[in-house]
């Protein structure tokens, strides 16, 4: 299948924009993506998956074509899943699968916090389970031990002020720096320059340094979920060249879940892009039909 491209609607939270593709009456498979990509990160993936799924592809609050909207407490994640939900609820969808990759696998988690008799799967790709804090705790240890280095551009984000004057004009290369550099494969080029246009949109350096200024908000909430068990079939996709989601976020994961797979790509962060028939197998693999 391919996705069509964005469109935009208006929802009880705001506007905002998604890709779609498959099946019109087949069953609906959400994908939210991360930081700094949009839904386009989803194209070569769905390129590869079974024609009877009916792909929805939102752009988060603040990346893609949404819109970008004044005022960190919008992005909190619990927020940002109740702008989905609000754009599902616009699209008459009520039952649906999930899939999240980095921040977007976040965000699905609180969607299945929030309404979880209407996520019916989940599949988490490079990043922390929110309610896996032994888990989450080994990776902080780690990261003390080693100083940390990698994770520089997220207090770079949460300066006030710094990225809104860094970013603008050096978009390309504040991307390139992310996504060129840093995987095992030559990064798209055309996933590339959209994801350089989207920046480019005012307002997107604010709107994107907003996910991480929540962090610390967010992880407060989190922090209260150690008894949480999701109850949903999980399916976690782990491209195992990661610098920033290192394997330590995977121990414990099985004690999160009533039923959790994990499966294994050779690929850095941005693994849907990287490696998109691998993602997309194992997808075939978990998702029903």
């Amino acid at each position: 299948m391919s996705l069509s491209p964005a469109r935009s609607i208006d929802t009880e939270r705001g506007r905002f924009t998604w890709r779609e593709g498959g099946d019109p009456a087949g069953t609906p498979v959400v994908m939210i993506h991360g930081w700094p990509e949009s839904s386009w990160c989803w194209a070569p993936v769905s390129d590869h998956l079974n024609p009877g799924l009916r792909v929805i592809a939102p752009d988060l609050r603040g990346l893609g074509d949404s819109e970008r909207t004044e005022g960190a407490e919008h992005y909190r994640k619990q927020n940002l899943a109740r702008d989905v939900i609000a754009l599902l609820d616009a699209l008459g969808i009520e039952g649906f699968q999930l899939v999240g990759h980095d921040w977007g696998g976040v965000v699905a988690q609180e969607m299945a916090l929030a309404e979880p008799e209407r996520v019916q799967r989940m599949v988490i790709l490079n990043i922390a389970i929110i309610n896996n804090l032994r888990g989450n705790q080994e990776v902080i240890e780690k990261v003390r031990g080693s100083g940390g280095a990698q994770y520089w551009y997220q207090h770079f984000m949460q300066t006030k002020g710094l990225p809104e004057a860094m970013i603008p004009g050096a978009e390309t290369e504040w991307l390139g720096y992310f996504l060129k550099l840093a995987n095992r494969e030559p990064f798209p080029e055309e996933a590339f320059n959209e994801y350089v246009r989207t920046f480019r949109i005012p307002g997107t350096p604010h709107t994107s340094a907003n996910y991480y200024r929540t962090f610390h908000d967010d992880a407060k909430r989190w922090a209260t979920l150690a008894d949480h068990v999701w109850p949903m079939p999980g399916l976690y996709i782990y491209g195992n060249q990661d610098h920033v989601i290192l394997p330590e976020y995977l121990n414990h994961i099985e004690d999160c879940f009533e039923s959790i797979t994990v499966r294994e790509v050779a690929a850095g962060h941005f693994l849907q892009e990287e490696q998109p028939e691998a993602v997309a197998e194992h997808l075939n693999g978990f998702l029903a039909p």
